[in-house]
């Protein structure tokens, strides 16, 4: 039973994984804001992402600190 289990899970870790692999990634710019609305320009890497689907956006750290020894 537990034999079973354990490759159910791991074949589920395997299909999860795998779908996470062909997700579209792209820098964009902004290039412009209006209210709720923001508009990217991805220049080449507009083919990736259809008109209505969602992005979740990542802005750039800016004037991170750096801690060490």
């Amino acid at each position: 039973m537990k034999k079973t289990i354990s490759t159910l899970l791991a074949i589920a870790f395997a299909l999860t994984t795998a779908g996470a692999v062909y997700a579209a990634s792209g820098k964009c710019t902004v290039v412009a804001v209006e209210d709720n609305k923001v508009t990217l320009d991805c220049g080449s890497n507009t083919g990736d992402f259809p008109v209505g689907t969602d992005v979740k956006i990542k802005s750039v750290a800016k004037g991170k600190a750096v801690e060490g020894c």
